[in-house]
C-alpha cells in the first residue's frame, strides 16, 4: 500500500537503487561529441539531486519526529490500545486494503516502471549557450572586456590579449584594486565563470572546490603571503582613514606635503572623492586636513560636487581592511576556476585568433560545418562496420578491398624465431622485416653480422649452422705463410717455408 510510511520507505529505497543503476549504465557509454558528453553529465546531475531529495525524505521518514512509523510498526504487530490482538489488526488491515482498492481500482494493475526509467537515459536536457560560447567549448567574455578596457584599472588592450590577462588579477596594482568598479567587475567575471563550469561540469562539485580555496585563502591571508596582497593581512583593524595614497605621518605642515607635486596631491584627492582643483598650495592644505580630521567629519565644501561620503561613494584609498580581503578571496576563486577551465580559454584564444582572418559569412559556414560534421561523427560510431572475413583496416578506418588483400597475400602468416616468433602477414612484410630493428636485434644477439647471407634464414638453429660453415669457408682461404710461402736454394728448387726450414736444419741445404 503505497498510503503506508512503510511503503512508502521501501518505494523510496526502490527509487534510490534504480537511480544509481542508471547513473551506472549511463556512465559507462562513451560519449561521441561533446554535446553529448554535455547531455550525459547533465542528466546524471538530475538523477544524483533526484537522490539526494528522496534521501532526504527518507532521513525524516527514520526519525520519526511525529512517531507515525512507531506507531505503524505497532499497529502491523496487532498492539491497540486494548494490547495485543493481532487477529483484530489483521482484519482492521484488510479491510483498508479492499477499501483502499475500492476506491482506487487502476491501482490493481501492476505497472513496470523499468521503461519509464530507462526513458531518462534518452534524455537532452536543454543546455543555454550564447553563440560565441559554441556549446560550451568557448567563453564570451565580450562584456567583461568592454568593462575592463573602459576602467581605471584596465588598459586598452585587444581582447585576444584580454584572455591572457583576465585570469590573472594579482597583477593588477594594489592602488588600482581600491575602488568599487573593481569589486563589481570582479564579482561579474566570477559570477560568469561560475554560470559556465556549472553548464559545462555539470558533475563537479563547485561547493567543495570554494571551501578548500577558502580554507586556503585564510591560512595564506593570515601569514600575509597571498599573490598580490602581500602583508596586507597582518595589519590589525581597519586602515586608517587618513591613510592616502601619500602618507600624512612623514609630514609635520601643509608646505612640506607641497614637495610630492601637483600630480600626486590631485591623485591623492581624487581617490578620497575630494575638489582636486586650485594651486598647489590648496591642494596640499586640502589633503592635509585629512591627516587630523576624519573624512565623515569633514566639511562638505572640501568634497568635489556631486560626490558622496567615500564609504558611499566606493572611492577610497585604502578601503577597509574587510573589503580588502573580500577583492583578494574574489581574485582567489576567479584563479582557481580558470586553473579548471584552462583548456577552454586556450580553445577560446585559439577560435578568437583563427575568427580574424575569416569574414562573416566564412563564420557562419564553419559553424554549420562543424554541426554537420558532430552529428555526422556520432551517426558513424554509431554504426557497426560489417567485416566478416577481418580483412585489415585501411586508412580511412574501413576494411581494405578483398582483392587488394590476396594480391598482397596478406592471408600468409610467416613466423620468424631470430624475431621472438614474431608474425608477417604476406610476402613483402616478410622481405622487408630482414632490415628492420627486429631481426637486426635478434642477429646481434645471437652474435652474428646481419648480411644478405643470413636473407630467409628465420630459424635460429639454421642461422648458427649457416655462421659455422661461413667462418670454416673463411679459414681454407686463409694465407698460411708456413705451406704457401716460397723459398728457393742455390740450385734455384723451389720449396714451401716448412720444407726449407727441415732441409735447412738437416744441413742439406
Amino acid at each position: 500500500m503505497s498510503s503506508t510510511l512503510l511503503e512508502v520507505t521501501r518505494a523510496s529505497h526502490e527509487e534510490v537503487e534504480r537511480f544509481e543503476r542508471l547513473i551506472v549504465k549511463d556512465l559507462q557509454t562513451e560519449p561521441a561529441t561533446n554535446k553529448d558528453r554535455l547531455h550525459q553529465s547533465h542528466r546524471v546531475r538530475n538523477m544524483i539531486e533526484q537522490i539526494i531529495d528522496t534521501t532526504h525524505k527518507l532521513v525524516d521518514i527514520y526519525e520519526d519526529k511525529d512517531g507515525a512509523r512507531k506507531d505503524e510498526i505497532a499497529a502491523l504487530g496487532g498492539q491497540t490500545a486494548t494490547g495485543t490482538n493481532v487477529f483484530s489488526a489483521f482484519y482492521d488491515r484488510l479491510k483498508e486494503i479492499r477499501e483502499y482498492h475500492r476506491r482506487h481500482p487502476a491501482a490493481r494493475a501492476i505497472i513496470d516502471t523499468g521503461d519509464e526509467y530507462e526513458q531518462l537515459l534518452k534524455e537532452e536536457p536543454q543546455i543555454e549557450f550564447s553563440g560565441e560560447e559554441g556549446s560550451g567549448r568557448y567563453l564570451d567574455l565580450h562584456e567583461l572586456f568592454n568593462g575592463y578596457i573602459n576602467s581605471k584599472f584596465g588598459e586598452p588592450i585587444e581582447y585576444t590579449a584580454y584572455l591572457n590577462v583576465f585570469s590573472e588579477p594579482q597583477k593588477i596594482p594594489r592602488k588600482a584594486k581600491t575602488t568599487r568598479q573593481y569589486l563589481e567587475y570582479l564579482q561579474k567575471l566570477l559570477e560568469y565563470l561560475v554560470y559556465f563550469f556549472e553548464r559545462t561540469e555539470p558533475l563537479q562539485d563547485l561547493d567543495r572546490i570554494f571551501l578548500k580555496v577558502t580554507s586556503e585563502f585564510e591560512e595564506e591571508w593570515t601569514l600575509g603571503k597571498v599573490e598580490g596582497w602581500e602583508n596586507s593581512g597582518q595589519e590589525n583593524g581597519s586602515a586608517p582613514e587618513n591613510h592616502t595614497v601619500i602618507d600624512l605621518d612623514y609630514y609635520s605642515t601643509a608646505e612640506e606635503l607641497m614637495v610630492v607635486g601637483p600630480e600626486k596631491l590631485k591623485e591623492a584627492l581624487g581617490a578620497l572623492g575630494l575638489k582636486t582643483g586650485g594651486t598647489i598650495q590648496q591642494r596640499a592644505e586640502r589633503l592635509f586636513l585629512t591627516k587630523n580630521i576624519s573624512l565623515e567629519k569633514l566639511d562638505r565644501k572640501h568634497f568635489a560636487k556631486g560626490s558622496r561620503k567615500p564609504e558611499q561613494n566606493g572611492v577610497v584609498a585604502t578601503p577597509q581592511v574587510g573589503d580588502v580581503k573580500e577583492i583578494a578571496l574574489l581574485e582567489a576563486k576567479i584563479r582557481r576556476l580558470c586553473d579548471l577551465l584552462d583548456e577552454t580559454i586556450v580553445r577560446t584564444r585559439e577560435n578568437v585568433e583563427k575568427k580574424q582572418a575569416l569574414t562573416y559569412e566564412e563564420m557562419e559556414a564553419e559553424r554549420e560545418e562543424d554541426d554537420v560534421q558532430a552529428e555526422s561523427e556520432s551517426d558513424d560510431e554509431d554504426q557497426q562496420i560489417y567485416n566478416p572475413l577481418k580483412l585489415p583496416m585501411g586508412w580511412d578506418g574501413k576494411p581494405i578491398p578483398y582483392w587488394l588483400y590476396k594480391l598482397h597475400g596478406l592471408g600468409q602468416e610467416f613466423k620468424c624465431e631470430i624475431c621472438g616468433n614474431h608474425s608477417y602477414w604476406g610476402r613483402r612484410a616478410y622481405e622487408r622485416h630482414f632490415k628492420e630493428w627486429r631481426h637486426q636485434h635478434g642477429m646481434r644477439c645471437l652474435g652474428i653480422p646481419n648480411t644478405k647471407n643470413f636473407n630467409e634464414i628465420t630459424s635460429i638453429e639454421e642461422a648458427k649452422l649457416l655462421w659455422e660453415r661461413i667462418q670454416e669457408r673463411q679459414g681454407v682461404n686463409k694465407w698460411r705463410p708456413d705451406l704457401e710461402e716460397e723459398y728457393e736454394d742455390q740450385e734455384g728448387n723451389i720449396y714451401n717455408k716448412k720444407t726449407y726450414t727441415d732441409l735447412q736444419r738437416q744441413g742439406l741445404i
